[in-house]
């Protein structure tokens, strides 16, 4: 009872928050690209919070397309779909899943966690875990899946998939798994096969993405902090805010790279045994701070997380402070925009969208609950040129967010279809969305 009284005791403080915290000064143009802006860090008494409503898609309405692009729903009705992936016969596998219990001993009771429960809610991000993955299929070529089927169930919170040879793995919150594949079901009855066991305590950033090395012999795990800058102390970061490198025959793996916060987008660029990531950066140093990020991944690297940012600019929240490993963090390649949530990834090779879509990276930005104003909710296209990053951001697919600050969707997970077109699950429509060349 103490508890809940001291919750609503702060109430008209929170409102006050979202209503009038920092509001960010910079322009976008600066935030984004090889050289972002920084400017100092701001920590109001109260962290900003300016969360767009989740209302779904009204009828008739779609997210806008860019110029020379057009968009339409490729599946509609389904739970929460947060992952794709593109299966080698033209099927679209679809991760239909949100957060898990937090493991027992690990719940967070704290009025912090109080109002960020409510705030994902509010967000879209409260409902259950349908722990499903979907086989979508357009037998007829039309652009609209008329075959939706559960192709797995019984799943912990799924999200990354890969298919190697005849063997499907998953990347479920608590362990990486694998499943005999078969081209001709449309679903899978066998149990799963344990590769190896992955973080799943609080569980602050739950998802697990997945990569495959361009020779199928190794596998690779964004594996989220458990925090937003180890308040809760590096013991429960171990294994945490990295990239884990696996190898799916044994289940070994090692830390690939590390100072992470939350990587999830992870693809390798086509041609080439270069890792890139995207990674969510970490929260509560105003809305101008601090960008999130693309970022080509080294053997062996350090990103500076908790300890510093974009490099070696220091965070002076974590006790004790490293500065010995800040000496030796890593600057990343692009800067994607202050709390964007990047979270999709993907390469244009393939794709059929025209020349100005040629060369480059799709990105899936599902939106800030912390910047004032809101940033992200759109796709965007980040080009590439002698196999890094340049120029602006290209808009690709926005309108997710109305005239009223409502989100009626958010971009999540991308993929590049088997005809070329760019394939978007919207965890908040829960529709995953189809853009292709105008004609």
């Amino acid at each position: 009872m103490a508890r809940l009284f001291r919750a609503f005791a702060i109430l008209p403080l929170l409102a006050l928050a979202a209503g009038c915290g920092d509001r960010a000064r910079l322009d976008p143009a600066l935030t984004t690209g090889p050289a972002p802006e920084l400017p100092r860090p701001v920590q109001p008494l109260i962290p900003t919070v300016h969360v767009a409503r989740a209302i779904g898609w009204p009828e008739g309405l779609t997210p806008v397309a860019a110029p020379g692009l057009r968009v339409a729903a490729f599946a509609t009705g389904l739970a929460h779909p947060r992952w794709l992936l593109v299966l080698p016969n033209g099927d679209v596998l679809v991760a239909e899943s949100n957060a898990p219990p937090p493991a027992p001993g690990y719940e967070d009771h704290s009025i912090k966690a109080f109002f960020f429960r409510i705030f994902q809610r509010r967000a879209g991000a409260g409902v259950p875990s349908a722990n499903r993955i979907t086989l979508l299929r357009d037998a007829d070529g039309d652009g609209v899946a008329e075959i939706r089927t559960p192709y797995l169930t019984g799943l912990t919170s799924p999200f990354g998939m890969a298919l190697v040879g005849d063997t499907l793995y998953v990347a479920n919150a608590d362990a990486l798994v694998a499943f005999p594949y078969d081209p001709a079901a449309t679903s899978i009855s066998a149990a799963p096969r344990l590769v190896t066991v992955l973080p799943a305590q609080r569980n602050h950033h739950w998802t697990k993405s997945l990569a495959v090395s361009p020779d199928g012999r190794r596998l690779y795990v964004g594996v989220g902090s458990n925090s937003n800058v180890a308040e809760h102390g590096m013991a429960e970061e171990e294994g945490r805010a990295a990239v884990w490198e696996i190898d799916p025959a044994s289940g070994s793996h090692r830390l690939f790279a590390t100072g992470l916060r939350n990587p999830v987008g992870i693809a390798f660029l086509p041609g080439t045994d270069q890792l890139w990531v995207v990674v969510n950066e970490r929260d509560e140093l105003g809305s101008d701070l601090v960008p999130d990020y693309l970022t080509s991944v080294r053997p062996g690297g350090f990103y500076g997380w908790p300890y510093s940012y974009w490099g070696q600019i220091v965070d002076r929240r974590p006790r004790p402070p490293r500065p010995d490993l800040v000496a030796t963090a890593i600057t990343p390649d692009y800067a994607l925009g202050n709390h964007v949530a990047p979270l999709g990834l993907a390469f244009s090779q393939g794709a059929r969208l025209g020349p100005a879509y040629a060369s480059g990276a799709f990105i899936g930005e599902h939106g800030s609950w912390n910047r004032r104003p809101a940033s992200g909710y759109k796709v965007v296209f980040v080009p590439f040129a002698g196999g890094r990053p340049q120029g602006q951001p290209v808009d690709v697919l926005t309108g997710f967010v109305d005239a009223r600050r409502r989100a009626m969707g958010r971009p999540v997970g991308v993929q590049i279809a088997r005809d070329g077109a760019l394939l978007v699950a919207d965890d908040v429509g829960n529709t995953v969305w189809r853009v292709t060349a105008a004609r």
